[in-house]
């Protein structure tokens, strides 16, 4: 037996199997979908047609054309306080938290482009809290306005902080004494639109200042009675825009100082109300101005509301949001060159969402966007995978979805910076979300992008519910003419409505919804209006059953009248499962006109052809009936948990003994035995890092190691749950044919297996479809049974009834069991056992997801295997090969084990993606496959010349000996990079080239010739003895530098750069050298030395490296 343990441990892995691995399987991130968590930052470029988004965890978010899209993030995780691009040239400058600036740069790589942190500045200490930034016009400079009232200028070039600065006493010199003594931080800065010199400075107590940086002198000085908030110039530059915290704005002119042009006092007065937050001033062409502003409610009666008021003429809206506006943006086109503005779109981002408005169609309509949809508009409460849409169900779904946002601008998207380099796949995927309001909301998985094309809501099946909701609903308010706008609404008016479980058939159409009162509701796709009243079947588990009393809520009442339904999705059956717990397993075949459904009471079967009941089971047990629907415990008893102790003890004491002294006890510290895998063992949460597994490492493709798998007892809590259902036809009575079967999972371990037969194909209407329990099976050590598959001898699998018939099938069939602590193989019809994986119990390492994945070759169109795909609540993902159950991959990490919410929501996909949830309103997605990688691919095309380039700097002597004087065999076409006695800088191209001939000179093999090369023995810092000079030429993201230095100075050397050479003898000459050798940076190091030098790992008397 020991021996059969050894060999199956330790499989050998081919050559073949380990290449053919890398062509299947790769993890890979690849993008975000839906809104940024807690955004607290807005910029827009208007040349690039750009828009970025900062939030509250350092994430940075840049939009443009539907599908362009770029994520990047701090490296610290503070809040971005403001985001500013400079002005056409693809770079955006951030301001978080900690006073930091830094800089971003779209830069290109081979067909697409990635945003790049390029540099960082931090600000000092001494400049205090930063209140404003704005970037010049011309794109040179940076203005920081800080809480003492000084404006510093940032070289944007050099991205350093210059000597300039613009000192609060110096701008205040000809305002009231009462304002030279206090006038406030720099509240906002605006730049004159005509004259880069100029610039408008607001100060918070009311001082507004004209200022002029040529002449460093402020022309026009202006005092305004009241707390400052924003400024706006007009596009002419001959008068500005001021706001203030009473809801009042005044227009300036830059001439007069003496008078205000015009006021408005309080605009939505007379009673007190809010600060106007931000304000813009846009002029139009022989129209009316638009005016803009945040705010400004009154107090007593609106003082909650979030608003952004639109005010053009005798026209105006407010309009109304459900979550906090954080900053807006108008789209203006201004392509004739023109001074004036001509608003096209105002984009408003809220904390909770973005809201584009159409300001060109009459009546203001908001747009349907193309991304950063809000997925938790209500809160997701469950979600499904769905691959391959047929094109018929496709098309009508795109159809009905387009019905439904008439009310929504028609015209097309006013953002339409870069281009989006992604191929148009022809497969179409879905990913159905259902909501804590009862909605189903269908969104386009198959690009880069997340978009939404159809919403279903059945709230309004039930007595109480809400109707449907229009894509924008005007609620006008006295003569205030509210406008509420966006999809975010929080609030669910009754929480049975929540959805729980989602099933589509991708074939037909035909959708499942369950929810959490025990409903369970069907849906066909039909293309006409009508008005009916759905059928209603009662499926009750418990039945007349002593001692069981249900303490939990009632059931949703469904309409006794008829129900109006528009075109799309319409009820035709509603079950109301008894006791109405929440609904924890279903399972749906269109094929056979079949519904199944699972509580934690038992389960059901239901024709929904005939609308009847066609079996039904309760799994409560004993105690459970004891319950009576009390929330129950999973705590183990004193005396089986007083019995393990003991147990352990005399474990302990037992080994005492043994040989082995060593003190380690724990798995996490002990030292590995021969062919187990040091990463099964999950790792402490401060220390815990993802880590992806290379497919081609042995490690991956050992057996992991099996630890005990704890027997569970049967009175555990919650044992009757009904975890899993499928329904399909497998070789369950013979091996001949198939036969339709319902598979059900149970929380206790025990599957029962029911065979169904239906009636003739012209009787199907009439008679009666018929099912009885099969074989019924019970797991040794008990665990919850949470997926189950049918799979052929290749594993393909057969179970999924939402697919077109497989073709090329091979048999024998065999059913795969997952369990939260193991996955076991069993062949049909014998259910003989043909293999088993456990996973670890001891250590806390259980199921969570399961599902069966296909992974072509990147290389080979004809071969492709199916797998299974896997997450545990440590938050790995790996990939198991089929039957086999062999580790293909392992990522360690993928989610934080902390992450309950990202664990739970996390659903696979048949093409080897995820999905999860990272925060309530935003899906992450990653990949397994090598071949499959859905990633946003796009480009920003920038002007000519529009991003200046460092500015040149002096070229480093080079000079190349041919021959030398002291040395017998010279070496040739040897780069000898002579030593300054100070740092100097190097073109780019230049430095490059000294790069390439320096590897070059290191790594090709050494000629019989030397080369002698003149040393000057080091300087007063070289060390004493070693006579040996260096220059590193160290390169970076954005350019080349080289450094003279000495041996004794040098830090770091990366030998990757190096790769043709003996990496381990070039470790010992570099150690004879005295040279530490440290991974930090990519770096070329060229050496000189009189009595030995390294060259192609050898020594020889003179030469270079």
């Amino acid at each position: 037996k020991m021996l059969k343990f050894i060999t199956k441990k330790s499989q050998h892995v081919s050559a073949e199997r380990l290449k053919l691995q890398k062509e299947l399987f790769a993890f890979n991130r690849t993008g975000c979908h839906g809104f940024p968590h807690s955004p607290t930052a807005l910029a827009w470029d208007p040349t690039l047609q750009l828009f970025a988004i900062g939030t509250k965890t350092g994430s940075l978010r840049v939009y443009g054309a539907p599908g362009v899209a770029y994520v990047a993030e701090h490296e610290e995780n503070g809040a971005v306080v403001e985001l500013h691009f400079v002005p056409n040239q693809g770079r955006l400058i951030s301001l978080c938290e900690d006073n930091s600036l830094h800089l971003w740069e779209i830069n290109s790589t081979e067909d697409t482009s990635v945003l790049q942190h390029v540099q960082q500045c931090e600000v000092d200490a001494k400049l205090r809290k930063i209140f404003t930034c704005c970037v010049q016009t011309t794109g040179e400079h940076l203005y920081i306005g800080t809480e003492c009232g000084n404006i510093h200028l940032l070289d944007i070039k050099t991205f350093q902080m210059t000597d300039t600065i613009i000192y609060q006493d110096l701008v205040t010199q000809n305002v009231p004494e009462d304002y030279k003594i206090n006038p406030g931080g720099v509240e906002a800065i605006a730049m004159h639109p005509k004259d880069p010199n100029k610039m408008v400075i607001g100060y918070s107590r009311g001082l507004i200042v004209l200022w002029d940086n040529e002449t460093l002198n402020a022309e026009q000085t202006y005092i305004a009675s009241k707390d400052l908030h924003s400024i706006s110039w007009h596009g002419s530059g001959t008068k500005f825009m001021s706001a203030h915290n009473d809801c009042s704005y005044i227009v300036w002119d830059t001439k007069d100082s003496e008078k205000p042009l015009d006021s408005v006092e309080q605009c939505y007065g007379p009673y007190p109300c809010k600060a106007i937050t931000k304000i813009l001033w846009k002029n139009v062409k022989g129209r009316d101005n638009y005016i803009i502003f945040s705010g400004g409610m009154p107090r007593a009666n609106y003082g909650d509301k979030h608003t952004v008021s639109v005010k053009h003429g005798d026209k105006s809206r407010v309009f109304d949001f459900t979550s906090k506006v954080i900053d807006f943006f108008t789209v203006d086109d201004s392509s004739d060159g023109s001074d004036y503005a001509e608003p096209q779109a105002l984009v408003v981002l809220a904390e909770e969402e973005l809201v584009a408005i159409d300001l060109v169609t009459e009546g203001w309509p908001a747009y349907a966007l193309p991304c950063l949809s809000s997925l938790h508009a209500s809160a997701i409460t469950c979600s499904n995978h769905f691959s391959n849409v047929s094109q018929n169900v496709w098309e009508q779904l795109l159809q009905y979805g387009q019905k439904q946002v008439e009310a929504c601008s028609s015209r097309p998207w006013p953002v339409t910076g870069g281009k989006s380099t992604s191929e148009e796949r022809k497969q179409h995927d879905l990913l159905v979300t259902g909501h804590e309001d009862g909605s189903v909301r269908f969104w386009d998985t198959s690009g880069s992008s997340l978009r939404q094309l159809y919403i279903l809501r059945t709230a309004h099946l039930f007595s109480g519910g809400d109707g449907i909701s229009t894509c924008q609903q005007d609620d006008d308010e006295e003569w205030l003419h509210f406008a509420k706008v966006g999809t975010f609404d929080p609030y669910s008016d009754d929480p049975r409505l929540a959805v729980k479980k989602v099933l589509f058939c991708v074939q037909t159409g035909h959708l499942a919804v369950a929810g959490t009162a025990g409903q369970v509701v069907c849906f066909s796709l039909c293309s006409q209006e009508s008005e009916s009243t759905p059928e209603v079947v009662q499926l009750n588990f418990v039945g007349d059953r002593d001692s069981f009393v249900w303490k939990g809520h009632d059931p949703l009442q469904a309409k006794t009248e008829a129900v109006k339904c528009t075109e799309g999705f319409q009820a035709n059956l509603i079950v109301q499962l008894a006791p109405p717990a929440g609904v924890t397993a279903l399972a749906l075949n269109s094929q056979w006109g079949l519904l199944a459904a699972g509580t934690a009471h038992g389960f059901g079967l239901v024709d929904y052809t005939q609308k009847k009941v066609v079996a039904s089971k309760c799994t409560l047990n004993t105690n459970d009936l004891a319950a009576s629907g009390d929330t129950m415990s999973r705590r183990k008893s004193f005396k089986k948990s007083l019995r393990e102790s003991f147990r352990r003890l005399r474990k302990g004491r037992s080994q005492r003994g043994r040989k082995d002294k060593s003190t380690v006890k724990s798995p996490e510290n002990r030292r590995p035995r021969r062919g187990e895998n040091v990463e099964e063992g999950p790792a402490s949460p401060g220390s815990r890092q993802e880590v992806g597994v290379d497919p081609g490492s042995p490690a991956v493709d050992a057996k992991p190691v099996e630890r005990q798998v704890e027997a569970r007892s049967s009175d555990d809590a919650l044992s009757s749950m009904v975890r899993c259902l499928s329904l399909t036809s497998s070789f369950v009575i013979s091996s001949v044919n198939t036969t339709p079967t319902l598979w059900v999972g149970t929380n206790s371990g025990a599957i029962f297996v029911y065979t169904i037969t239906f009636p003739p194909r012209d009787k199907r209407e009439s008679n009666p479809v018929q099912s009885v329990l099969g074989k019924e099976i019970h797991l040794k050590h008990k665990a919850p049974v949470i997926s189950i598959h049918i799979i052929d001898a290749r594993g393909y699998p057969v179970s999924d009834p939402f697919e077109a018939e497989p073709k090329g099938l091979e048999y024998p069939q065999r059913v795969l069991i997952c369990s939260e602590e193991q996955f076991k193989v069993f062949t049909l019809p014998s259910l003989k056992p043909y293999g088993k994986l456990k996973i670890t119990a001891h250590e806390g390492s259980r199921l969570r997801k399961v599902a069966v994945g296909r992974f072509p070759s990147r290389s080979d169109a004809q071969h492709e295997e199916f797998c299974l795909m896997v997450l545990t609540n440590q938050g790995d993902v790996g990939v198991y090969s089929l039957p086999e159950l062999r580790r293909q991959l392992l990522v360690a990490g993928c989610l934080r084990r902390e992450d309950i919410n990202g664990i739970s929501s996390l659903v696979f996909s048949k093409n080897g993606d995820g999905f999860h949830l990272n925060s309530p309103c935003e899906l992450e997605r990653f990949s397994l496959s090598a071949k499959h990688i859905v990633a946003p691919r796009c480009i920003v095309e920038l002007p000519e010349g529009a991003r200046p380039g460092p500015e040149a700097a002096p070229e480093v002597a080079v000079a190349v000996e041919e021959k030398a004087e002291k040395s017998e065999a010279p070496l040739e076409d040897v780069l000898v990079i002579e030593e300054e006695t100070t740092a100097v800088e190097a073109a780019p191209r230049e430095i490059e080239a000294v790069v390439e001939k320096a590897v070059d000179c290191v790594t090709a093999p050494s000629p019989t010739k030397d080369i002698e090369i003149e040393d000057d023995k080091g300087g007063p810092d070289s060390p004493p003895d070693s006579g040996i000079g260096s220059i590193v030429i160290t390169k970076n993201e954005s350019n080349f530098t080289s450094t003279t230095t000495t041996i004794g100075d040098l830090k770091s050397l990366e030998l990757d750069d190096l790769p043709a050479m003996d990496q381990d003898s070039l470790n010992e000459a570099f150690r004879d050298c005295k040279i530490e050798v440290v991974r930090e940076k990519r770096t070329v190091v060229v050496v000189r030395e009189e009595s030995q030098t390294i060259a192609n790992g050898t020594s020889s008397p003179t030469a270079a490296n």
